[in-house]
């Protein structure tokens, strides 16, 4: 499998440089993309789709849902600019493979998954992988994690229609979302979001998306 994650990574740095109009990066760090080649996809897709875990593309998962194209989870998690002593939040824990890419990176990773089957078993995979600083929990993402805020960095695995304001809430000044955001069968734009010391916003879109709405009361 190390050879086929191997071969993931550079169809990523490949992607990366063909897409470098959109989201202005030639490249990524190298940080981010040893981070992509340490972690096994395999073990977060169903074992139908095993054979297709290293391919540069999303697969499906449990309860409908969708594991991000590998392309998307590396440049998600290169926009938040992750550093070591981070303590990220992650909004849609799917099968976990995102919030294991981050462990590789970051202090701490609280994740919120809406399906709580989803939760249980991605928590699981988590922990038998040994990714001891990712706690999940099932809940509303669209809320956060009031309790563990404020965090250094916030990612949205989900299409919101709007930017969560409980979100932006729980960003330490200097921090940034990272967020698709737009209708589920309209366009859809990752945006980043970043908090100024003064506490003013600033967005910017880095590309076209296509990922699942974000679900839950509002």
């Amino acid at each position: 499998m190390a050879a086929r994650r191997e071969d993931m990574v550079n169809a990523v740095r490949t992607s990366v440089k063909e897409s470098a109009s959109y989201t202005g990066y030639e490249t990524l760090s190298d940080a981010v993309m040893e981070a992509m080649a340490k972690v096994p996809r395999h073990e977060f897709v169903l074992p139908e789709h095993r054979h297709d875990a290293y391919l540069n593309t999303p697969l499906p998962i449990e309860a409908g849902q969708t594991i991000s194209q590998p392309l998307i989870v590396a440049l998600m998690t290169e926009l938040l600019e992750p550093q070591a002593d981070d303590v990220i939040l992650e909004v849609g824990t799917g099968s976990g493979y995102q919030a294991a890419v981050l462990a590789e990176l970051v202090k701490k990773v609280y994740s919120v998954e809406i399906v709580e089957s989803l939760a249980h078993s991605a928590a699981a995979t988590l922990e038998r992988l040994g990714y001891n600083n990712v706690m999940v929990r099932a809940g509303d993402g669209y809320l956060g994690w009031p309790t563990q805020a404020p965090f250094d960095g916030i990612v949205v695995t989900a299409a919101a229609d709007e930017i969560p304001e409980p979100l932006l809430q729980q960003l330490k000044p200097g921090a940034r979302l990272v967020i698709p955001v737009g209708a589920e069968h309209g366009y859809q734009e990752l945006l980043v979001v970043e908090i100024g010391k003064d506490g003013e916003t600033q967005r910017r879109s880095v590309l076209p998306v296509r990922f699942v709405p974000l679900t839950g009361d509002r």
